[in-house]
Order: C-alpha cells, then structure tokens, then sequence
C-alpha cells in the first residue's frame, strides 16, 4: 500500500520487536506505506503501534527489519548522530508533552533549532518572532514556558518545529492536555501547515480530530490494515 511518488517519507516493510523478559513483542509488523504531501492521521487502539512507527519513521529509533527514508536518507543504515543531523534538517516534532526549555523565552525557545543550524543571532531571532506571529503569541515573545498556559505552550513548540521550515511535521497526541478550545487552535495550526510539498504525521487516539485529516491509517497489533481518504499513487 502506497501513496506519492517520491522519498520524502517512505517505508518498506518496517519491523520492530522488542524482549520482555523470555519473550519476544512484535510492536510492528512489515508497515509499507510512502506517505504523500497533506496531513496523515495515523490511529488505532493502545498497542496498535502508533508509537512505535513514529519513532522509527522519525529516525529516534532503529527497526528490526525493513526500510524507512526521510528526506532521501536511509535512516534504518544510519548511525544515532547521523539520524540525529537528519531530524534536525529535515523533520520538525509536536509532542503531547511541550517539552520547551524552561530556561529560555518563547522567542529564545523558537530560536533554539536555528542555534543548533549555526544561524546568526539577528537572522535566528527574526524567524523566531515571524513564527511566533503565525501562531499568534509575538505578543507573549518574552515570557518563559510557566507563564503561559499549555495551549500558548503548544503553539510555541508548532513554532518550534517549524523554525527550519521542515519537510516532515511529527505531532504526537498534540492536543492531549488541552481544553477543547485550546486543542481546537492547535489542530487548525498543525492542519494549516500541511501546504507545498509538507506532510504533517498526525498521532492520534482521537477519531474525530483523525477525520480532519487527508488520509487516515489505521493500525492494529502493529499492522496497517485500513486506509481511508485520499491516497495518490
């Protein structure tokens, strides 16, 4: 089962098997799919393997067998540090837990992937404060992570993930620990970035956010077995 032409992001028969004491647990199982431009929920009970491909398709994680490319580069051959230069070019991540740095300002957390890149201080800052204003808090630039209620944290790390405009957005249950109203904000965020050549992967235990979506994937015991909605071969 397959969608788009290229190799943005795609896997080939993607495994993953875990030990748990004497035995052995297949968390995925020969996952094929080359996800195309657009929003891609990715759904499915707990131990379906949600988790498990998105940390494989990211490059956090190496399979037990199979292929995945992101941006062009075979991230099942390569090493931690090597994976870890790709994210960083090429993939931008949402998580359910915001996971900013408490130390930093919004602007100064935003600014932080351009720091890691080598990008000058004026150049980084004034991305920074551009993204910011896309998700609406250049206002709040200045304030540290404990000043701002979760959905404005959720929103400072969408920016985040888009400080080096990536190929790839990975979000994770990202509208988790928010109220309806602030959860209604971030997905319309996350949705609106899925424009040009950009996939946004879309983690969700949530059917109705999942409809919103391009296409859904459907897992179970760690196997793709249902795709709905749009899927261009």
């Amino acid at each position: 089962m397959s969608g788009g032409g290229d190799r943005v992001l795609r896997a080939r028969n993607l495994t993953k098997r875990y030990r748990q004491g004497e035995v052995w647990i297949d968390a995925l199982k020969g996952f094929t799919y080359d996800f195309p431009p657009g929003v891609t929920a990715v759904v499915g009970p707990s131990g379906s393997g949600k988790t498990t491909l998105l940390n494989l398709l990211a490059g956090f994680d190496r399979p037990t067998a199979g292929e995945v490319f992101l941006a062009g580069h075979p991230l099942h051959a390569l090493g931690e540090d090597e994976r870890a230069g790709v994210r960083l070019t090429s993939a931008g991540f949402v998580f359910q837990s915001w996971n900013l740095l408490p130390t930093l300002s919004a602007l100064e957390n935003v600014a932080f992937p351009l720091l890691l890149k080598g990008i000058p201080r004026r150049e980084r800052n004034e991305r920074a404060r551009a993204l910011l204003a896309e998700v609406g808090l250049e206002h709040r630039s200045t304030h540290y992570p404990n000043q701002l209620s979760g959905g404005e944290q959720q929103r400072v790390a969408i920016a985040r993930a888009l400080a080096l405009d990536p190929l790839v957005l990975f979000a994770d249950e990202p509208t988790g620990n928010l109220d309806s109203a602030a959860g209604e904000r971030v997905l319309e965020l996350l949705l609106a970035q899925a424009r040009g050549n950009r996939r946004v992967v879309l983690v969700t235990h949530d059917l109705e956010i999942a409809a919103r979506a391009h296409r859904v994937l459907r897992l179970k015991d760690g196997r793709l077995v249902e795709i709905q909605g749009d899927d261009p071969t």
